[in-house]
């Protein structure tokens, strides 16, 4: 029977014969049979993933991680429920936070445009949660005024 110690593989490597398990150890493949998934399952599984993408993108990059390891849409939903719920108070001081974060939104040079336009969307997604309404015309013009010095000249504002 062959040894299944550390040392004993790195003895066995050491004497010409190739790592790994050895011959005479025993392996089983199991075979595991799926029964064919109908159209109505794919595109409930199909929305089951855009439920979870769609809630993972509205959180803050720092807290994605936190939440990451959810599978399950419905447990997402209850501990970011638990997560950012909270009273009146913490609630008002969150759209506040919010929106000082919106009005002082700026572009660093190393930024691209589509970083930008994301975390500007992440914005407006936080405030419309939180019962804050942001004009279309108001949000086109925060963007471009955000926007570094470099693109002045190919913006009109």
């Amino acid at each position: 029977m062959a040894s299944l110690s550390l040392s004993g593989k790195i003895e066995g490597s050491s004497r010409g014969s190739p790592p790994g398990p050895s011959p005479e150890e025993d392996f089983r493949i199991v075979e595991q049979t799926y029964e064919p998934t109908t159209a109505e399952e794919k595109l409930d599984q199909r929305n089951k993933m855009k439920a979870r993408g769609t809630l993972l993108m509205a959180l803050l990059n720092k807290d994605q991680l936190k939440f990451h390891s959810y599978q399950d849409v419905k447990l997402l939903m209850e501990a970011i429920e638990k997560r950012y719920g909270g009273n009146k108070e913490s609630k008002k001081v969150q759209r506040t936070l919010l929106k000082q974060q919106y009005e002082s939104i700026a572009t660093s040079s190393l930024e691209t445009l589509d970083q930008t336009f994301d975390r500007l969307q992440k914005l407006i997604s936080q405030l419309e949660v939180q019962g804050e309404v942001v004009q279309q015309e108001d949000m086109n013009l925060k963007l471009m005024r955000s926007l570094p010095s470099e693109w002045k000249t190919h913006v009109l504002i």
